[in-house]
């Protein structure tokens, strides 16, 4: 495209669908940039000077079709891509999380329900291990009719996976780092569970640790049920293997789902590095049966602390990096 069909084609278009079209808008963007482009400007002062107003137009309107607006929040890209929903980064800490199909609203109500339930019900000191509700509303997507459930979280900033951390230690992590991820995610576990949660999804993904401070946060309640209740469904990509046998056969959950979940990530984490004492101790969170396994969160960080005591004395602060 020649820079004056440009400027001739900027000055006349009234709506967005005037300047870029309907069919490949973002072709006609690029071709536009292409030939308003300050660099490659011919040298008359009065073109250049239409051509660059005209480059301002076309990419402030550009920028101006790519942000969404959901209720009070503008959205751009996503900062992340979860299970279900792609999380959108809307300033002071917080991400809204918006479900890629209106059928996996009743999970986005799941999520909620139980934020609520442990803000509500749980020991207030503990509540930084899980994200905090910030709203939650439905939206209606004017083009389709298709109704979407939507929340707003805010948690910690700086936080990596469990996947990553595996990452950046591909023959397995010293039991002494795994410790305290270990016993962290035990403190998440028993605040939800005292206030009649299951989490129902401890997977890799789903563990976040903050590495100089020793934080863990655990995210994504979408897959939560009450104690006593079935898991609704499992997280894609993950085989039976990191589900105790109650989740795949829709069977009564209890504490001690989670509890095999979250023993079963720290022996991946340690890999061949795990201690005699601490594979035994992971071994008996995961019996095949709900009955057989600890149900006592709080309980078993305190047994917990005392074969990590046997082991390596007194606790002491280990600085942990994710550049070992």
């Amino acid at each position: 495209m020649r820079t004056a069909t440009a400027i001739d084609l900027v000055a006349a278009a009234r709506t967005d669908a005037d300047l870029f079209g309907t069919d490949q808008p973002a072709r006609r963007y690029r071709e536009l940039v292409a030939a308003l482009h300050p660099d490659r400007l011919p040298a008359d002062p009065a073109v250049r000077a239409e051509a660059v107003d005209a480059f301002i137009h076309v990419t402030t309107r550009w920028q101006a079709r790519q942000v969404t607006v959901l209720g009070d929040y503008r959205l751009r890209a996503p900062a992340h891509s979860g299970d279900l929903a792609d999380l959108y980064d809307v300033g002071d800490g917080r991400l809204l999380k918006l479900p890629r199909r209106p059928a996996d609203n009743d999970l986005m109500a799941r999520e909620a329900h139980a934020l609520h339930t442990i803000a509500e019900r749980g020991d207030p000191r503990y509540l930084p291990y899980v994200p905090r509700l910030v709203d939650e509303f439905p939206h209606r997507d004017a083009a389709t009719g298709a109704e979407r459930r939507i929340n707003v979280l805010a948690t910690a900033p700086g936080l990596h996976d469990l996947d990553e951390v595996r990452r950046a230690y591909p023959d397995g992590l010293d039991a002494r780092d795994v410790a305290w991820m270990w016993r962290r995610l035990l403190v998440a576990l028993g605040l939800a569970h005292s206030a009649g949660i299951v989490h129902g999804a401890v997977l890799p993904r789903h563990v976040l640790i903050e590495p100089a401070a020793h934080g863990v946060v655990l995210i994504d309640w979408c897959f939560s049920a009450p104690i006593g209740g079935t898991i609704p469904a499992m997280v894609p990509g993950h085989d039976d293997a990191w589900y105790p046998e109650e989740v795949p056969r829709k069977r009564q959950c209890g504490p001690g789902t989670d509890i095999a979940m979250a023993s079963r990530c720290m022996s991946w984490l340690m890999g061949s590095r795990a201690p005699h004492e601490l594979h035994a101790f992971a071994q008996g969170c995961r019996q095949r049966s709900l009955d057989a396994r600890p149900d006592d969160a709080w309980r078993l960080l305190r047994e917990f602390d005392q074969v990590l005591d046997r082991l390596y004395g007194p606790r002491t602060f280990r600085p942990f990096t994710l550049t070992p």
